[in-house]
């Protein structure tokens, strides 16, 4: 009996019982449409992580901040007052302070310059924070800003105009194309160009107003989001900001950026960051610093992935009881193949075939439906919930893990499909013959 003569027996055989085979069907069906779906969230994902990290254009740059009083045992209690120790310049409300809950201590313009002078590091500066209180276009409102803290490490994904210029001297802003319509600006094409207020408070609670030029109109994205500022618009609110900050005061920064040479290795990353840990000072990439997110994204995935094992498994079992009802109806069958002398090999891989074909037919219908239901829902998410996001596909379907998928399926339906069909193997002849 050839492989091709087996093949269609099998699928004929698996047919003989439609309703208990459809079941049985239905149950791989559900267990592979779930990993499809699961798999498709996962590429997609990280798909959109690993375009947003590229797109950031930051593998010569990295986040230095100070390794300050967090790491120590909060059991030990507070540490001691220092009052040299530098304050914050803005970013989190009056003082510079932090958040309740929240420790760390602040770079000053000398661990700028210990930083700049490490090995490695082409140069450093501080990241400053600054805080404005409104946006506003030609006396047409006032509206709350967010500014984007990245703008120092992303390439802006525009929509119009241009990035800032590294040797630019002008007050220049970034604006995300949801600002337009409420500043009334317009079309992208025609806010660039124009010129905005921004509206900040100094340290003592007066308030200063700053115009800036509109260089671009940007895309959001899950990395960076809100308004982008140029360095000497950034440096010019700063200004503003320290306005009556007490002379006595050490002005810190929360972290620094330090250029390196963009053809460096891991290894030579990893030296750098060992010199910077040495003088304490934390250093990261942005693959470091998002490197928790995938993380997460791959636990979440994998959490639901087992999910759908487990019903693949108990797929499994519902194979095993239908080929087991199958070999004990065809008891006399089996018997008479074999007396006209087919081999147990032969029985063997027909009864595995029917198996193969169960799990190959359950997890084909399931992928194909993933993938169209799959696609339907993530051009809708893409649409109207993650709008806000281009370019984020929640599902992303590829043909590789498709094909990887429905083998495993079919690798656990052959294997559920063993007992079975080693039992049918077994058979004595002459026994299954009188088997009523």
């Amino acid at each position: 009996m050839r492989f091709v003569d087996i093949l269609g027996a099998a699928v004929s055989n698996s047919f003989r019982s439609k309703l208990r085979t459809s079941l049985t069907v239905i149950a791989v069906f559900i267990g592979a449409f779930t990993l499809t779906i699961t798999s498709a969230i996962g590429t997609g994902v990280n798909e959109y992580i690993t375009t947003q990290v590229a797109s950031m254009g930051a593998a010569d740059v990295l986040t230095v901040t100070k390794q300050g009083d967090q790491t120590k045992n909060i059991d030990a209690g507070p540490a001691k007052y220092d009052p040299a120790k530098a304050s914050l310049s803005g970013g989190f409300g009056p003082g510079g302070q932090a958040p309740p809950g929240v420790s760390f201590s602040a770079l000053t313009l000398k661990d700028i310059d210990t930083i700049g002078a490490t090995p490695g590091i082409l140069d450093a500066n501080p990241l400053t924070q600054v805080s404005p209180n409104y946006i506003e276009y030609n006396g047409r409102g006032k509206f709350e800003l967010t500014v984007d803290p990245a703008a120092a490490l992303t390439t802006p994904d525009l929509v119009a105009g241009e990035p800032f210029s590294e040797s630019g001297d002008a007050n220049e802003i970034l604006l995300p194309g949801s600002y337009l319509e409420n500043l009334g600006l317009g079309k992208a094409d025609a806010a660039v160009g124009k010129t905005v207020t921004l509206g900040i408070t100094t340290y003592t609670g007066e308030q200063r107003e700053v115009t800036a030029t509109v260089a671009g109109v940007k895309n959001e994205s899950l990395f960076s989001n809100g308004v982008g500022l140029s360095q000497p618009l950034t440096d010019a609110l700063s200004a503003i900001q320290n306005q009556g900050k007490p002379s006595n005061t050490v002005e810190g920064f929360f972290a620094a950026t330090a250029h390196i040479d963009a053809n460096s290795t891991q290894e030579q990353i990893d030296v750098i960051k060992a010199d910077l840990d040495a003088q304490g000072f934390k250093a990261q990439t942005v693959a470091d610093q998002l490197g928790t997110f995938e993380t997460v994204i791959n636990g979440i995935v994998g959490v639901l992935n087992a999910f759908a094992v487990i019903a693949l498994i108990a797929a499994g079992f519902g194979i095993i009881n239908t080929l087991l009802m199958s070999v004990q109806e065809r008891t006399r069958e089996i018997g008479l193949m074999k007396a006209m002398g087919m081999s147990g090999g032969k029985i063997y891989a027909l009864f595995s075939m029917e198996a193969i074909f169960i799990g190959f037919l359950g997890s084909a219908i399931g992928a194909v439906v993933a993938i169209a239901l799959g696609s339907v829902i993530s051009n809708a998410l893409s649409n109207t919930v993650l709008s806000g996001l281009p370019g984020l596909h929640i599902m992303q379907f590829a043909p590789a893990s498709i094909a990887v998928i429905i083998g495993i399926v079919m690798l656990i339906a052959f294997l559920a499909g063993t007992l079975p069909a080693r039992r049918a193997a077994r058979q004595n002849p002459i026994d299954a013959l009188r088997y009523e």
